[in-house]
């Protein structure tokens, strides 16, 4: 397990899911985690799960497409632990349409969620990061990435931004010391995946805690040199 005591992390999309496994998994590392969604009811319940096993949360409903909601996030995880170590840019959301059918307002979504959330947190964390001359950036992409299911063509560009963005910042944050990494998981048992696919077999799915697992990995100083790669985590 990796040792994160003393360090405070920031999950976005924490509310259910991957972001709350992550979020869980963190905690229970030693990690003081602040909580990151719009759902304040569901941030709230990934809270009381941490909190009920022994460890330290904070929830701040969070817009994370929106400037000064991730501000405000930033200030708040400042003024309660002082630091921001590590960011996992897990919110996401996966719309499918073609080409022809995707709406510009779907499409429109996925930029929000998908890209600009990942580029205003690692703005926002940056400057902590170079001035602590230390941090951990860790950005969820998907296979869908390198092979996008039918439908899924836009979500699947999305996410590769996230992994050339992800290549691109460990090259400015080596000589500062922060450490860029990338997952890109297959298929995850998650609303997200039934709300696209309700009858995917659950035999050929990643539980939410493999990626959470993967994310751990990340911060182990076995990875402290594997900046800038995106990892593939799949059933099979």
């Amino acid at each position: 397990m990796a040792d994160l005591k003393g360090r405070v992390a920031i999950v976005t999309g924490a509310g259910r899911g991957i972001g709350r496994a992550i979020s869980q998994r963190l905690a229970a590392c030693g990690a003081k985690v602040v909580l990151a969604a719009r759902n304040a009811d569901q941030l709230n319940e990934t809270q009381r799960l941490i909190e009920g096993e022994g460890g330290e949360a904070l929830a701040v409903p969070t817009d994370v497409s929106n400037e000064q909601a991730v501000q405000a996030l930033i200030a708040k995880t400042i003024d309660r632990f002082k630091r921001v170590d590590i960011l996992v840019n897990n919110a996401g959301v996966a719309l499918a349409g073609t080409v022809e059918s995707m709406t510009p307002e779907s499409f429109g979504r996925l930029l929000d969620t998908n890209i600009r959330s990942v580029y205003l947190c690692c703005r926002a964390v940056w400057p902590h990061m170079r001035k602590a001359g230390s941090g951990a950036i860790i950005n969820i992409s998907s296979i869908a990435a390198h092979d996008p299911f039918p439908g899924l063509g836009a979500y699947g560009a999305t996410k590769a931004f996230v992994g050339l963005y992800t290549k691109a910042m460990a090259v400015e944050g080596a000589p500062l010391g922060i450490r860029v990494h990338a997952i890109a998981p297959g298929a995850v048992d998650t609303h997200m995946l039934r709300g696209l696919f309700p009858e995917f077999p659950a035999g050929q799915a990643l539980a939410p805690e493999d990626v959470a697992e993967a994310v751990e990995m990340m911060l182990t100083p076995a990875a402290a040199n594997m900046s800038g790669q995106s990892f593939v985590v799949n059933k099979g």
